[in-house]
């Protein structure tokens, strides 16, 4: 049965779209790629989308979703928008003769417990939406940013919150201000250490 949300979902492809067609009832729209930089139309109908019941951006992980993603987070500022990421799965999608460039799986390629997961992370409720207590000065303290091992600290933490490798800094802070608090990524940047 298909869950229904009030959100629209942006995908890169029609691919994708027809895949999260199967599991959810929402307004889905393909950006058709990089087709969306020109396609004035298409960019005012996601920003009204945004203004109104809000908008869910459901890229590929790779270095051209993550282009889409903040061309359509520009678009949309003062909106209500969710962003939602696959984690890194290496591997090909059925219908491709070759994987991607970056040999990950795209939206398409993602089973349906990932999907559901990524985009139910997000907390669509803003009643239960957390607020975070967790800054960019924790993450510095902590050595996620700006230290001699924050880069592999910081991939070491995506991976173990499921986030794809391209996620910015700030992205990151978004996603654990969702899901975490201070005290509880302490512990898992000290397991990490640890490890």
């Amino acid at each position: 049965m298909k869950e229904k949300l009030s959100q629209a979902i942006i995908v890169e492809g029609k691919y994708d779209k027809i895949r999260l067609s199967n599991i959810y009832d929402a307004i889905i729209i393909a950006t058709e790629g990089f087709g969306i930089f020109n396609d004035k139309a298409k960019q005012k109908y996601i920003k009204k989308l945004a203004d109104s019941c809000g908008v869910i951006i459901f890229t590929d992980s790779d270095g051209a979703g993550f282009v889409i993603r903040n061309f359509l987070r520009n678009i949309c500022a003062g909106g209500k928008v969710y962003n939602a990421y696959i984690p890194d799965i290496y591997g090909k999608e059925k219908r491709k003769t070759s994987p991607s460039k970056e040999n990950k799986l795209g939206v398409e390629g993602i089973p349906d417990d990932i999907i559901r997961n990524s985009i139910n992370n997000l907390v669509l409720n803003e009643d239960n939406i957390r607020q975070g207590d967790i800054t960019m000065a924790d993450l510095f303290n902590l050595g996620i940013t700006g230290g001699a091992n924050s880069s592999y600290l910081r991939k070491e933490l995506t991976k173990h919150i499921d986030l794809p490798e391209h996620a910015s800094s700030k992205a990151l802070l978004e996603v654990l201000n969702l899901m975490y608090s201070l005290d509880e990524l302490t512990q898992m940047v000290s397991d990490i250490v640890s490890t």
